[in-house]
């Protein structure tokens, strides 16, 4: 229950003077926002300073819903160095929600509850992995992730036994797997999430290698054509933007016909960045019409460089079983300077990291919105001018006059700096 801010107190803290963007408020102007007992306590053009404990100038600054990062690796440890923390990829970077993409199975939920979910400042949901391995060591193990390797009533009864974590459920379909055990595993996957009644979330775009025997009579430009048929209203299609085969651009370099479709009957795309993200492909899916509704950030601990503290050595120094290493750095709200180097306006942008998502998580009604009365979650970005390089890891540079980094975030009213070792440092166009 929302307990009301008491008028004759002061405001806990109060934001004056940002720009203040929520899409789900239709609010797009200069406001302030002053928060309470760690709840959103007002949005108004001209709140004294007078009435409040702390202000904070944010003038110049772009005050947003708390960001929501739909593609995260955040259950450190039990997937081995795949895992991020938490904490780095969410608040320290700006961000207050994070959805792990099938870290946590059935059978490790628990772990993932009580050593990710409860000790993190940062939300941290899941997309439950339909294999009962999870995401163990980045699913670099394709033997593992056979259908005998997926047991459907077990990852139904752990989906709705834990509802305030599981949001969803993973699966992948790329040529590796379909080469291996055709289309069985997905089939698997789309009964859990049908049964479930939560959305199912498709890795599209090569991921484990071809076997030995090849690829069995199978083509990975038919596999989003075969699986798209089982998937429902709200099921979500990620990587749209992959450099890899098996995604939305057929080796044609056109936007395969089916997917219009798709999301004419209810299907969602999540840009999935990570090591997947090609710039050259952005443009022809974009230019076919096809705007992600999400932009989740896809960091792990292979694509990912993290810093180890002073005075220790690095826990995983580049080498040949770490393959992404040493590849573009990124964030979140560096993916959603990616899109606006694309072309996309702010007002296209910014609901994919905040209304968009908390539809897509179920959690419209909490998250994505300044509302009074709402929880503070409130993510606040520098807006940057001048001339900086963004780069994918098809070595594809791409010029911009715009770069937006996190300064601070707030989670349920507590304030964290955008101090993450993680954060990538801008790049200027060389002169």
């Amino acid at each position: 229950m929302t307990v009301p801010h008491d008028p004759r107190e002061p405001f806990d803290l109060l934001l004056k003077g940002g720009r203040v963007v929520d899409p789900a408020a239709g609010i797009d102007a200069v406001r302030d926002i002053a928060i309470g007992d760690g709840r959103i306590a007002a949005v108004a053009p001209d709140i004294s300073p007078a009435d409040a404990r702390e202000v904070v100038e944010v003038g110049g600054r772009l005050v947003l819903p708390g960001l929501i990062d739909t593609h995260g690796h955040i259950y450190q440890h039990v997937t081995g160095r795949f895992g991020l923390n938490a904490d780095l990829v969410g608040v320290r970077s700006g961000v207050t929600t994070v959805v792990d993409q099938g870290g946590p199975s059935c059978m490790t939920l628990p772990g993932y509850r009580h050593h990710v979910a409860e000790s993190s400042a940062t939300r941290c949901l899941a997309f439950l992995s339909a294999y009962l391995v999870g995401g163990l060591e980045g699913h670099l193990y394709s033997q593992l992730y056979s259908p005998d390797g997926v047991d459907v009533a077990a990852t139904v009864a752990s989906a709705r036994a834990n509802p305030d974590l599981v949001r969803g459920i993973k699966a992948h379909a790329e040529i590796g797997g379909f080469a291996r055990w055709g289309i069985r595993v997905i089939e698997l996957a789309a009964d859990i999430a049908h049964r479930a009644e939560l959305p199912l979330y498709v890795h599209f775009g090569q991921l484990w290698g071809l076997p030995e025997s090849g690829n069995n009579g199978e083509d990975a430009d038919t596999i989003i054509e075969r699986v798209i048929p089982l998937l429902d209203e709200g099921d979500v299609l990620a990587h749209p933007f992959t450099r890899h085969p098996g995604g939305f651009v057929n080796r044609e370099g056109q936007v395969h016909t089916v997917i219009r479709a798709a999301l004419d009957r209810g299907l969602k795309v999540d840009v999935g960045h990570g090591s997947h993200f090609s710039y050259r492909l952005a443009r022809t899916a974009l230019g076919a019409g096809v705007i992600p509704d999400t932009l989740g950030a896809d960091m792990h601990g292979y694509n990912t460089h993290v810093p180890a503290p002073p005075g220790t050595p690095e826990e995983h120094p580049d080498d040949e079983n770490h393959p992404f290493l040493g590849q573009a750095r990124f964030s979140l709200v560096q993916a959603m300077s990616s899109m606006l180097a694309l072309g996309l306006t702010l007002n296209e942008v910014v609901p994919m990291v905040t209304t968009n998502p908390a539809r897509m998580l179920g959690l419209q009604d909490e998250l994505g919105s300044l509302a009074p009365g709402r929880i503070a979650d409130v993510t606040v970005l520098d807006d940057e001018r001048g001339a900086f390089l963004l780069r994918d890891n098809e070595g594809t540079e791409v010029a911009t006059d715009r770069l937006l980094r996190p300064a601070f975030c707030l989670r349920a009213g507590e304030r964290f700096d955008a101090d993450s070792p993680l954060l990538p440092t801008p790049e200027p166009v060389p002169a």
